[in-house]
């Protein structure tokens, strides 16, 4: 059995394993093997292993990698979207977790409206108040729902984020119930999302624990990447 299948094998059974903890069924947490940086020939033997959605952080890696692959499995965008790649990403991605701003909300649909599609979307969201980290402030996520709501070739899906990096799992936890609370909030204003992106290699556990529906997994499945 090769490495990357005997990884993934370890993160399915930790995925399974942090569902059944809180009574939760596993098949509600879809995983994200997150290929950034990941040559193709990698990347193909996690499919093999069973793979169905690969999370890129970059337009133009993607690109690459997506003319040499192609769609055997589902494509996320999991990073930072530019204005100006909005059209690009409309075409190559089946799904967007990182909607910051209205603006750009606004272009992915007049793109995604040209091409005839609806693009699914999430709204990330900058829980920590790092400078680093991209992502809208809490109060602005209502906004940009709303905005989205009125976006016919827009669907969105949930709220993702991404708190800072912690030796230990359980202090990303606050982040992680914080976004739950946001999604049951905007629940209560009318707006009813089913997706919560979070959770990475090292703590995905406890994200599963807060209500995390997609969890983004790299290192764990592909090892350290190369600096």
């Amino acid at each position: 059995m090769s490495e990357i299948k005997e990884n993934l094998l370890r993160v399915m059974e930790r995925i399974q394993k942090a569902a059944r903890k809180v009574e939760r069924d596993p098949r509600e947490i879809k995983l994200v093997a997150v290929s950034k940086t990941v040559e193709t020939a990698r990347i193909k033997e996690a499919i093999e292993a069973g793979v169905s959605i690969l999370g890129e952080n970059y337009v133009q890696e993607a690109q690459k990698k997506i003319e040499e692959i192609g769609r055997p499995i589902a494509w996320h965008f999991i990073g930072h979207l530019q204005t100006n790649k909005a059209k690009y990403a409309v075409r190559l991605f089946d799904m967007i977790h990182s909607i910051d701003t209205l603006p750009l909300a606004e272009e992915l649909n007049r793109r995604a409206e040209r091409a005839g599609q609806v693009m699914r979307v999430m709204i990330e969201v900058n829980l920590s108040g790092e400078a680093t980290k991209f992502g809208a402030e809490e109060e602005r996520a209502f906004d940009i729902a709303r905005g989205i709501l009125n976006l016919k070739n827009l669907s969105l899906e949930g709220l993702m984020t991404m708190p800072p990096y912690f030796e230990s799992p359980e202090l990303s936890r606050p982040y992680y119930i914080q976004l739950r609370a946001l999604k049951e909030g905007m629940t209560r204003k009318g707006i009813f999302l089913k997706e919560l992106s979070m959770g990475m290699s090292n703590d995905f556990e406890i994200a599963i624990e807060e209500g995390a529906t997609y969890v983004r997994v790299g290192t764990a499945i592909f090892g350290e990447r190369k600096k």
